[in-house]
């Protein structure tokens, strides 16, 4: 797994960290800044993507772990069903670390379209975990709603996440 050190352009020791805290902030307090689910969900894929373009190794886990952790933190999302996300959490940590390998693997790595790699990695993450919520929901576990908050939902946060994460790596990579 030696691409798990590639990074889009190289940073240096200082800005990857920089870009580790930035990056781990947004994902643990943007589920108590807003509860709109797709805006939360698009700011938390372009945190993904841009750690998969620009952090190696170990520093990628916050950025994984951490979303799941805020929201239910704060409680704000789900509301009342906020309780039914714990049994999610460990699969959500699951979906975002195949969001992030794939798109390193693929794109950093096999030097496949950003685009096409985008939409594979949404798709499988977006597959994923509407799998498990639909196993939990047929187990009476989750509640109806996670079927459409951990399938489609997801696939099109992921997407918008991307492209929001194209644009600002773009952006930085202007500037250095």
């Amino acid at each position: 797994m030696h691409y798990l050190n590639k990074q889009e352009y190289n940073l240096t020791f200082l800005q990857e960290n920089i870009e580790l805290v930035i990056y781990s902030l947004v994902c643990f307090f943007i589920p108590f800044l807003t509860h709109a689910q797709f805006l939360t969900g698009t700011i938390v894929n372009a945190s993904l993507i841009l750690a998969s373009l620009n952090l190696r190794t170990y520093k990628l886990l916050p950025i994984i772990l951490f979303p799941s952790l805020g929201v239910l933190a704060s409680g704000l999302i789900f509301g009342n069903l906020t309780m039914f996300l714990v049994y999610m959490i460990p699969f959500i940590w699951i979906s975002n670390f195949l969001l992030v390998i794939i798109f390193k693997k693929l794109y950093l790595h096999k030097k496949l379209n950003k685009f096409i790699t985008l939409f594979l990695a949404s798709l499988i993450k977006s597959l994923f975990l509407f799998t498990i919520a639909f196993t939990l929901f047929n187990l009476k576990v989750l509640p109806v709603l996670f079927l459409t908050v951990m399938g489609v939902f997801q696939f099109y946060t992921a997407l918008a996440g991307g492209i929001l994460a194209f644009t600002i790596q773009y952006i930085k990579k202007e500037k250095n």
